[in-house]
This record gives C-alpha cells, structure tokens and sequence, in this order.
C-alpha cells in the first residue's frame, strides 16, 4: 500500500511564508484563501520565551470527518491517502468546512483578483473557474504527483513528483513521501525523532505530522 504524508519540522521552520506563497503561485487563488499557511506561535514566561511557526493546511486523514458529511460525494479519499474535491459534484453547501476540525476549507462565491477588477497574468493562466462556489482546499499537489508517477518519479524524492511548499522550503523543513515505505524519508524522519499530529485525539488519523522538540537529540546524533 501507498500513503503520502507531510512532516513539518518545527525545529527548523523560520516562518518565512515561502510555502505559503509557493502554493498561491501555484493555483493562483484567490485573495484571503491560503491552502498552505503557517501560524506564529509565542509560549512560556519572560526571559524564557520562545517561538514556534506551524505549517498547516489540509491534513489528509485517513477517516476524515469533511468526506462523511459531503452530501454529494464530492469529498473523497484516494487509494493513497490524498483527500480529493470532486469540483463537479461539490454543491457548495459548506458542510465540509463545518466538519473539518482543522479549518483547512474555503469557499469563494464569486471571482476576486488580488490586484483590482482584473486577473493578473498569473491568475489568467493559473486560476481555475471550477473553484467558483464550491469548496476548495490544499490538495498535496495530486496532479504533479501523478503526473510523476506516469513518468517514473517519486513523490518526495523527485521534484518534479513533490508538492511545491516542499520543493520551495528554504530550511529543509517540510518533507513528503510515503509513510508505507520503511525506507522513504518522512519514514526515516519519523522513525528517528520526536513528532505530534493535530487534534490526534479525534480520531481522523491525520496524515501531517510535525517534528518537535528534537535540537538535542539532533545535536547527540551529529
């Protein structure tokens, strides 16, 4: 079997937004939507403060809750774990948005540019009217994923087969592949270091996972 995961580590994210703005070049869409984000988180008590940035998004589960409320179908899941949006069948009634527990869906009523009345060249080329009124949401990139596959890549090894938040991450911190395969790197990673999935506790089975709390163990390791 075949499971695409994420794995953000939080020890080396410096919250640039590259990915962020990596994925909006990559679907052109639309202003106030952002399949990848990352919050800005600061914790502890003076002088012992930190700070921490959190890629987020879809987190792909493996039962997830968007899918079982989907009154048209059009919220699946592939044989490879990925979380697809049937454009076609999707009604745009929301109830998704409402289930997801990770508030990775958005909805867009009518077309919007993020400079004025008319798209930029990016967006002609880039966007797609199909999202118009239908859920949308971060799709892992499945179609450079198959698209590599057709070629022979492999999906968070090849560039080519791997979803751009990852390719554009200047600190090597977001990672992909398939969690089923012992030898791929997110399985090597996860393997290795200490991780957490969000809201773990609901039973959706996510399939991000972040690294965490690992400089020293890192260090001993070197």
């Amino acid at each position: 079997m075949t499971r695409y995961v994420m794995v953000a580590d939080l020890d080396r994210c410096v919250g640039c937004q590259t990915c962020a703005a990596a994925c909006r070049q990559a679907y052109a869409t639309e202003p106030g939507v952002q399949w990848r984000k990352v919050l800005d988180f600061e914790f502890g008590e003076y002088p012992d403060v930190q700070r921490v940035f959190v890629p987020v998004g879809c987190q792909h589960c493996a039962d997830p809750p968007c899918m079982h409320v989907c009154p048209s179908t059009a919220t699946g899941r592939r044989d490879d774990g990925i979380v697809t949006i049937d454009y076609d069948l999707c009604i745009g009634c929301a109830y998704c948005a409402v289930a997801c527990p990770y508030q990775a869906r958005s909805k867009v009523d009518r077309p919007a540019y993020a400079h004025g009345d008319e798209p930029t060249e990016l967006e002609r080329m880039q966007s797609n009217e199909k999202r118009i009124g239908v859920s949308q949401k971060c799709t892992f990139c499945a179609e450079r994923i198959d698209d590599g596959l057709a070629r022979g890549l492999t999906p968070g090894t090849d560039v080519d087969a791997t979803p751009v938040c990852v390719n554009s991450c200047i600190a090597e911190a977001l990672h992909f592949g398939d969690i089923d395969d012992p030898e791929s790197k997110v399985s090597r990673l996860l393997a290795r270091y200490n991780q957490f999935r969000m809201h773990e506790e609901l039973g959706t089975e996510p399939g991000f996972y972040y690294l965490w709390n690992n400089r020293e163990t890192a260090r001993s390791q070197a």
